[in-house]
C-alpha cells in the first residue's frame, strides 16, 4: 500500500508538471510571437526546478500541515509577483473577495494614503480632518508596526487591510520620521472617513485667490468651479491652487480639473505599457473656462498620483508655476484580472505620462520655484491646515512656500500691468 501511494503521488507530480509545462509552452508561443526571445528551453528547465522543490517540500518538509498545494502554489506566485513593485499583487480567492466588499462596502478608516517605498511602509499623505492628520502623521512617515505587528515583508494590501476596520475601533502604530531620526507610538481610533475635497477658498492680497484641493473625488472639480466663480465676484485676479499632501483619487477628476484651466480637447494626461491596448489618453472637456488666470501651484512630497498629473499637465503647457518641493511620484496603473479559480491577479500594466512625455512615477513633478520645509515647518503647516477655520485666511508669514507663490503672482501682475501700458 505504501508504495502504491508513492506512486499515486509521483503520477500526480508528473501529471501537474506536464499541465504546468503545457500551459507554458501555450504561453510561451504567445509571448515569442511579441518578444521574439527564444528562452522556451530555459523557461521549461526552470519549472523543472519549481516542481522538484514542491515535491521535496511536500516529501520532507517537517510540518505536514502546511505542505497543501493549494498553499505551496499561491504561495509560489505571490512571492513571484511580490518581486515586481509594491502595486502588483496575487490574490487568494479570499483576499480578492476582500477587495471588492471593500471598495462596495462602508468601513472605517485612518483616512492616510500608504504605499511601499524602497520596501519600506510609508505614509503618502494623511487626509485633512482625518484621524491620521490629527494624530500628526505626515507625508514620508514610515509605519514600522500595526498592533506590535513588523510591517517588514508585510504585502501592501495586507498593511492597508490591516489599518482598516470598524469605526470606533483603535489601531497601535509605531512610526519613524527619518527627518528627526524619531520614534514614537501612537494609538488611532477609526472612522468614517468623509472629507471636503475644496477647502478654504478666499482672496489674498492684491485680489490674488486661494484654494486648497484635499483630494480628487467626483466633485472635486465641480465644486472648484463654484469655488473660482466666487472668487471672480469678488475680483479674483490670480489664483493659487494648493495641492500640498494631497494623495490624489480619480483620473476622471483630475482631466475635469484640468479642463477649467485649458482649451478644450487639449492632452491632459496619457498612459502606455507593452501591449498596445494600454495606450490611452485623456483630453480636456467643456467646461467654464479660466484660461487666461495666472496659476500658482503648491506641491509637496505628499501629493501624489492625480495631483502630480494636474500640476505635470498644467506646468507642461506653461499655464501654472509650481512652487513647493518635488512631488510623491505615483504615476501607474494596475488592472485586475480575475482568474479561473476566482483568485486574481493585479498588475501594474502602463504608466502615466505628461503632456510633454514625462514620467511621473519614481521621479516626480519638480517644482519650478523649490521651496523647502524644515520638519518643524512641515509639523506646523499640518497643524495650522488641521484648525483652520473658514473665517480665517492663510498666513503667508509662517508659511513659506504659500509666500513664494504669492509673491511670484504680484511679481507677474506688476510684469503685465507695465506691459499692458
Amino acid at each position: 500500500m505504501p508504495d502504491t501511494a508513492a506512486r499515486r503521488h509521483r503520477l500526480f507530480l508528473w501529471l501537474t508538471a506536464a499541465a504546468l509545462a503545457a500551459n507554458l509552452a501555450v504561453g510561451y508561443r504567445v509571448y515569442s510571437k511579441e518578444s521574439g526571445h527564444g528562452d522556451e528551453a530555459e523557461a521549461l528547465e526552470k519549472l523543472g526546478v519549481m516542481m522538484r522543490v514542491m515535491q521535496l517540500i511536500r516529501q520532507d518538509y517537517v510540518d505536514g500541515g502546511q505542505t497543501d498545494y493549494t498553499s505551496l502554489i499561491y504561495d509560489a506566485m505571490q512571492g513571484m509577483v511580490s518581486g515586481l513593485d509594491p502595486y502588483s499583487a496575487f490574490m487568494s480567492p479570499d483576499e480578492y473577495e476582500e477587495m471588492v466588499d471593500s471598495t462596495e462596502g462602508q468601513f472605517g478608516g485612518l483616512g492616510v494614503v500608504v504605499t511601499l517605498r524602497n520596501g519600506m511602509l510609508t505614509v503618502v499623505a494623511p487626509m485633512e480632518g482625518t484621524p491620521g492628520q490629527k494624530a500628526g502623521l505626515l507625508p514620508g512617515d514610515r509605519i514600522v508596526e500595526i498592533n506590535g505587528e513588523s510591517t517588514e515583508d508585510m504585502k501592501l494590501s495586507e498593511a492597508v487591510n490591516r489599518l482598516k476596520g470598524e469605526p470606533g475601533t483603535s489601531v497601535k502604530l509605531t512610526l519613524y520620521r527619518e527627518s528627526t531620526d524619531e520614534t514614537r507610538e501612537v494609538e488611532i481610533v477609526r472612522a468614517i472617513i468623509e472629507v471636503a475635497s475644496v477647502k478654504g477658498a478666499r482672496l489674498l492680497a492684491d485680489g490674488i485667490g486661494y484654494v486648497r484641493l484635499v483630494q480628487f473625488d467626483e466633485q472635486t472639480a465641480a465644486d472648484l468651479g463654484v469655488a473660482l466663480a466666487g472668487l471672480k465676484e469678488q475680483g479674483m485676479t490670480a489664483l493659487i491652487l494648493d495641492l500640498r499632501s494631497n494623495p490624489g483619487g480619480l483620473l476622471v477628476s483630475a482631466v475635469d480639473v484640468c479642463s477649467l484651466f485649458l482649451d478644450e480637447k487639449k492632452l491632459v494626461v496619457s498612459t502606455e505599457g507593452r501591449q498596445p491596448s494600454q495606450k490611452s489618453e485623456y483630453f480636456t472637456g467643456g467646461r467654464q473656462r479660466y484660461v487666461d488666470l495666472p496659476i500658482a501651484i503648491l506641491i509637496n512630497k505628499g501629493s501624489a498620483s492625480a495631483a502630480e498629473i494636474v500640476a505635470g499637465c498644467l506646468q507642461d503647457y506653461k499655464r501654472a508655476v509650481l512652487v513647493g518641493e518635488t512631488s510623491f511620484g505615483k504615476g501607474s496603473v494596475q488592472n485586475v484580472i480575475r482568474l479561473p479559480d476566482e483568485s486574481a491577479l493585479r498588475l501594474t500594466t502602463a504608466m502615466y505620462y505628461t503632456p510633454s512625455h514625462r514620467v511621473i512615477h519614481d521621479n516626480g513633478i519638480e517644482p519650478n520655484i523649490e521651496v523647502p520645509l524644515s520638519a518643524d515647518q512641515i509639523k506646523a503647516l499640518a497643524q495650522r491646515q488641521m484648525d483652520l477655520a473658514a473665517a480665517d485666511a492663510p498666513e503667508p508669514a509662517v508659511d513659506p512656500q504659500l509666500a513664494r507663490a504669492l509673491e511670484s503672482l504680484q511679481s507677474y501682475q506688476v510684469f503685465r500691468s507695465v506691459e499692458e501700458k
